[in-house]
């Protein structure tokens, strides 16, 4: 197998790891299935399928009928339902909790949990990197598809770091303010409830302290996972 390969197949086999563990754990233990979960999966995927959405509309316009400003559109479009999906697969960190347990005489053993919640989380946080590797590799096969070297100039590394600070605010207001992206569809009963929200100083010091963490979290993730691979690719086409 192409060592580039090995990445998204990891993934994809990390994602279906954390599911089958969700899935076993009702017949193993004679429990019902905690859907919360199921959902949360789904959703942690939902971003890359509108990717692909994207990819064959695009390509679809370019074969059939030609038109930049179309073109341009559905991209744009793209990119802002991507955007607000984003923060729904590095969310699942958030999930490294036992509320699913009973609180007492469980009859799932701790550790099956802890590797379900773990893999859980995991798997959203690299399904989030992965996306985000994605797009900056779009971002510069489009602004420099000449270049040796793309990848010494900054800019795709500003849109990365911007990109995560973006999913950073958006764990947040899932999180704590319990919104969702369909929330956006009201923008006066977003705008009133998120104001709502900040006007107390603790929860500014919250979501600053939070986003911060949790930025530089998925960056060193980022660095150290995923922008290897990209630079590989990179080595690669020179």
């Amino acid at each position: 197998m192409n060592a580039i390969l090995l990445l998204p197949v990891g993934i994809v086999l990390l994602n279906v790891f954390a599911l089958a563990l969700v899935l076993l754990r009702a017949p193993l233990f004679r429990l019902p299935v905690y859907w919360p979960m199921v959902l949360n999966i789904g959703l942690s995927i939902a971003p890359a399928v509108v990717l692909g959405i994207g990819v064959a509309v695009a390509v679809a316009v370019v074969s059939f009928m030609p038109s930049q400003a179309l073109l341009l559109a559905v991209m744009a479009l793209v990119l802002v339902v991507w955007v607000l999906l984003l923060p729904n697969s590095a969310y699942l960190v958030t999930e490294l909790n036992f509320s699913h347990r009973r609180p007492t005489d469980d009859p799932a053993p701790l550790w099956y949990d802890i590797v379900m919640v773990l893999s859980l989380a995991l798997s959203g946080v690299l399904n989030m990197l992965m996306n985000v590797l994605l797009v900056q590799f779009a971002y510069v096969l489009l602004v420099r598809p000449n270049d040796d070297d793309p990848y010494r100039q900054p800019d795709s590394w500003v849109l990365v770091a911007v990109t995560l600070l973006l999913v950073s605010v958006g764990i947040y207001l899932g999180r704590y303010v319990r919104f969702n992206s369909w929330d956006l569809l009201h923008p006066g009963s977003f705008l009133r409830k998120l104001a709502e929200h900040l006007r107390v100083p603790a929860h500014l010091r919250t979501l600053a302290g939070f986003v911060v963490v949790h930025t530089l979290f998925f960056g060193l993730m980022y660095l150290l996972v995923v922008a290897p691979v990209l630079l590989l690719v990179a080595a690669g086409s020179r």
